[in-house]
């Protein structure tokens, strides 16, 4: 395996770091490359923390800036750039654990085409979400689930491992949020093996969240669309 990591930034600063350091120190074997994808909104002193950590580790860590906009399309921008075996998908800010990692990295070598952490099965959990956010989240994870007839628990949280090829082929066209859920059901369509790892959300201590909360309802457009759309309109070549 070499695994890509990606990590979007806009205010996360101790947090990035902290997030780089474990993923290095517990997981250096298997990545090939960490991503750092900064925008026009990234404050100074998170892009510096970046570049600090690029000069660090020269040769590992590549700070880039995205192109398209929003975190969907900082996300698309790097599965573009990536050139690992396989392709990690995370947060910058601790809400994803970085700590889980090893576990999806071992799972992802059983050969499943994505490996994907789930806040609502096992040893897993919400620390600080909101009530209201984490009772519509519960409803939203039920009615998502019975749309595709799965039994993943948790099909918008964006922390995952895919092969390779998942994110090369298919035609990806969410640009905000909900292209989470986009990576989740697109690849579900074309038949992907999917495996799901506990892993605990904590609510970050610094910065802002990006995700406005009426966005979430966009989610919905993005399920409806995805189910009812041939699988050769899902790949790219058929675009």
């Amino acid at each position: 395996m070499t695994l890509t990591a990606i990590l979007p930034v806009t205010d996360e600063t101790a947090s990035l770091r902290k997030t780089v350091e474990v993923l290095l120190a517990e997981n250096r074997q298997e990545i090939s490359e960490i991503l750092i994808v900064a925008c026009q909104s990234t404050t100074p002193a998170a892009l510096a923390v970046a570049e600090e950590l690029g000069r660090e580790h020269a040769g590992l860590i590549q700070v880039r800036f995205q192109q398209r906009p929003f975190l969907g399309g900082a996300m698309r921008d790097a599965f573009e750039w990536a050139s690992g075996s396989h392709v990690l998908m995370m947060a910058s800010d601790l809400e994803t654990d970085p700590a889980t990692v090893k576990e999806l990295i071992a799972k992802a070598k059983d050969g499943y085409d994505i490996v994907t952490a789930t806040r609502w099965k096992g040893e897993s959990g919400f620390r600080g979400y909101n009530p209201l956010k984490r009772f519509l989240n519960g409803i939203f994870q039920t009615i998502f689930r019975v749309f595709y007839g799965t039994t993943l628990s948790d099909l918008t949280y964006g922390f995952r491992i895919f092969k390779r090829e998942w994110v090369k082929t298919i035609a990806w066209e969410e640009l905000r949020h909900p292209f989470l859920l986009e990576t989740m059901l697109k690849p579900l369509r074309l038949g992907a093996r999917v495996v799901e790892i506990p892993s605990v959300w904590r609510a970050r201590t610094e910065g802002e969240s990006h995700n406005p909360f009426w966005g979430n309802f966009v989610y919905f457009r993005v399920a409806f669309k995805t189910r009812f759309s041939s699988k050769r309109r899902l790949l790219k070549s058929n675009l």
